[in-house]
């Protein structure tokens, strides 16, 4: 916070008695954590605790990543690549929440923005930390399960299947260690589970359609816009240094059309309601279950993407959908 530095006889003591941490409340440990993270330069204090033997007391689970090669679309193994997407966290964000931090403007110009984004990570979701550093907590545990996933085919393509749903469970349990509110574990375990999927939503060279951004914000009520900058952040990382000017346009015009279509549609509750479970009961003399809902979730998905605007069309497509 005031940038100052430990020096090396305090450093030293701290590394001799790192295992002390653990006789101290998880609460206390999970805000100290994330006052760390909360400030710029959030890699730098990563990189701090490691090098004092404090992260692997808080965070046991990354040292599995510790020398854990990627393909070659990764410049860095998983530890290093954990840690470098906090920085690019603070660095896509930096001069749209008005924190001072040295960022690229190559990387910066073309980061996509949103009126009262700086509000939207300034809010607070738990325990009195706000999206950004919710943020750049995700991106430290976003591929925690790639070690326990890890595979090498016969030919030598490595793979980590299922690695963002691994890594929803263990970092539900890290979180819930460290004494997380139920929102703050809520939110970050959507955005592991999903930080693949912004980039996964079209063909390479396609932009996803109004069907599937609708059905991504739905699936990630919390988390949808945070998911996107962590992919931002993600991609950077994977990337490192090898990372040409045309890769990050492409990748933020895609991450741009997401976000503007996402956030112009209406969200099914706020839209006019042109039509009921009871409505589709009465047309398609149906009884109550889940087939009513599965077709009035249709009917909304089709309303949002401006496919139908009066109960005549939504009965026509729901009688279409039996």
């Amino acid at each position: 916070q005031l940038q100052f530095t430990i020096d090396e006889k305090t450093e030293s003591q701290i590394r001799r008695d790192a295992g002390l941490v653990s006789r101290v409340a998880p609460e206390r440990v999970r805000d100290e954590l994330m006052r760390l993270l909360s400030f710029p330069g959030a890699a730098d204090s990563v990189r701090w605790l490691d090098r004092a033997g404090l992260l692997s007391q808080v965070l046991p689970e990354l040292d599995e990543a510790r020398g854990v090669t990627q393909p070659k679309e990764h410049h860095w193994d998983v530890f290093n690549h954990l840690v470098e997407a906090v920085g690019h966290v603070d660095e896509i964000l930096a001069h749209l929440t008005g924190k001072q931090l040295t960022a690229d403007k190559f990387v910066t110009s073309m980061v996509p923005t949103f009126e009262g984004i700086q509000e939207y990570f300034q809010e607070e979701i738990g325990d009195g930390h706000t999206r950004l550093t919710y943020l750049k907590l995700t991106a430290l545990l976003h591929d925690v399960a790639k070690p326990a996933t890890k595979t090498v085919e016969p030919s030598g393509r490595m793979r980590f299947l299922g690695h963002h749903t691994v890594g929803e469970e263990m970092a539900g349990e890290i979180m819930s260690r460290l004494r997380f509110s139920r929102r703050g574990v809520r939110l970050v375990t959507q955005m592991i589970r999903n930080h693949l999927r912004p980039a996964q939503m079209a063909a390479k060279g396609d932009l996803p359609t109004g069907r599937a951004i609708y059905r991504y914000y739905r699936d990630v009520p919390d988390g949808a816009v945070d998911t996107l900058y962590l992919n931002m952040a993600d991609f950077l990382a994977a990337r490192g240094p090898t990372m040409t000017e045309e890769d990050w346009r492409d990748h933020c015009e895609l991450m741009d059309h997401i976000l503007t279509k996402g956030r112009q549609q209406s969200a099914p509750e706020t839209l006019p309601k042109i039509i009921t479970g009871h409505d589709i009961m009465e047309a398609l003399s149906l009884q109550p279950g889940p087939e009513v809902g599965r077709l009035l979730g249709l009917a909304h998905e089709a309303q949002a993407n401006g496919e139908i605007n009066s109960i005549d069309e939504a009965l026509d497509l729901v009688r279409s959908l039996v």
